[in-house]
């Protein structure tokens, strides 16, 4: 079964001691059960601009390159938030396995109670970096994109059924409210999560669940996100 990140009341205390175990590292954890994911501590700080901003190139072309990494960046490290990126709801799709992982940091130190929160991602990830934060760190994620938590989904309307190992969707933008089930779950590693928000934090918790067989879940409008790992395709009953 793979390790998965609950965000309940003991999930920021999880996320530490396993920032605290992988000290300057990256490594994936070995996190389980509705327990925090095992991550890694932050790694060097970041040093905004790369090859595009050394190369010579002109003024305005090294300017849209720097306004770019504000909203859209890719590259393994840390982020100084307000200087090398807005804060905001971010989101990366595609990633395999929980190999990206990604922190929140209250301070630059490196000490694992700098840890807001921190999470692994299958599939798609949203988090919301707080204009408080300091840094964000990320490894081993596809590109994160600033996205608007309003915009519609391509279509025009929420989807009514989802891929059970997609990862997070958004509520009433990825996909509508309603009771869902998924069938056919085996060892009880099919794992779903529901929350407020994009934050991570304990309180942004409202419930979760292991299931083995079926499961069926009502997602309220008022809900903020569905997270869903290692389950069969999820269906409005």
């Amino acid at each position: 079964m793979k390790a998965r990140l609950a965000v309940g009341a003991t999930v920021g205390l999880a996320v530490i001691g396993a920032v605290s175990a992988t000290a300057g590292s990256h490594s994936k954890g070995d996190g389980s059960g509705d327990g925090a994911r095992a991550g890694s501590s932050p790694s060097a700080p970041h040093k905004p601009g790369g090859a595009g901003e050394n190369s010579g190139g002109s003024a305005d072309s090294r300017g849209a390159q720097a306004a770019e990494k504000k909203t859209s960046f890719g590259d393994n490290g840390d982020y100084r938030v307000g200087t090398d990126i807005e804060p905001g709801t971010y989101r990366t799709t595609g990633n395999p396995d929980d190999t990206c992982y990604w922190v929140r940091a209250r301070d630059a130190s490196g000490q694992p109670d700098a840890t807001i929160a921190g999470d692994r991602v299958n599939g798609t990830g949203y988090v919301t970096v707080m204009p408080t934060d300091k840094v964000f760190e990320f490894s081993g994620c596809t590109d994160w994109e600033l996205v608007d938590p309003t915009a519609p989904t391509a279509k025009g309307t929420p989807a009514t059924s989802m891929d059970g190992d997609a990862g997070m969707f958004k509520v009433g933008t990825d996909i509508a409210p309603g009771t869902y089930k998924s069938t056919g779950n085996t060892g009880g590693s099919c794992y779903w999560e529901r929350t407020k928000d994009a934050e991570h934090r304990p309180d942004s918790f409202l419930a979760n669940g292991h299931v083995t067989a079926t499961a069926v879940v009502t997602i309220s409008a008022s809900d903020g996100y569905f997270k869903t790992d290692d389950c069969r395709d999820w269906k409005k009953t």
